[in-house]
């Protein structure tokens, strides 16, 4: 049986090296395209979303203001009515998949991507990715944090500098460090 590549452990949520060469090509493909992007003019802009199309996994209708940032895109699918604010990261080591008529406030980080608690392991640079997914209609506020493995449910919304470190349900309001229920919606 042939050994995995890093890159199919990482797909796989195994931990893995980051620092291995075809990762690197990957990031770097995706940081070039970044840039091109968050270079373009503003009256250029619809020549951007093409570019971002190409380096994204799945996409349909979305808008992304400058500056974007992501980890590699393939991971990344989109659903229709996307829109993402200034200053958004998507660190994508796993997928993330976001749902239909999602909207991003400024500064929103979401990140697949954990590091070992362990100090050996870490400091071999050993690192694992847990897929995050957001359902259909949520919106998430200025500044907040989704962290690796969460789910968050349709209809929900996330207070501005919510740091999301668990799922949330449909239908609910989370806010706080760490981002607890608040309401019912």
């Amino acid at each position: 049986m042939t050994e995995k590549t890093e890159k199919q452990k990482m797909l796989a949520a195994e931990p893995y090296f980051p620092s291995n060469k075809q990762l690197q090509a990957d990031r770097m493909n995706a940081k070039t395209i970044c840039h091109h992007f968050n270079q373009l003019p503003p009256n250029q802009f619809k020549q951007g979303m093409k570019v971002l199309k190409e380096l994204f996994g799945r996409t349909q209708s979305f808008w992304i203001e400058p500056q974007f940032y992501c980890d590699y895109g393939y991971n990344i699918y989109l659903g229709k009515q996307f829109y993402a604010n200034h200053g958004c990261v998507i660190l994508d080591a796993a997928p993330v998949t976001i749902g239909d008529d999602v909207m991003l406030a400024p500064g929103v980080l979401i990140s697949t991507a954990t590091h070992p608690l362990e100090p050996k392991k870490r400091n071999k640079g050993i690192e694992s990715a847990h897929a995050i997914t957001i359902g259909n209609s949520v919106w998430i506020g200025m500044g907040a944090k989704i962290l690796p493995g969460v789910t968050i449910g349709d209809n929900a919304v996330i207070a501005a500098g919510a740091v999301v470190n668990k799922s949330v349900a449909a239908n609910t309001v989370v806010a706080g460090v760490p981002a607890r229920l608040i309401k019912q919606l």
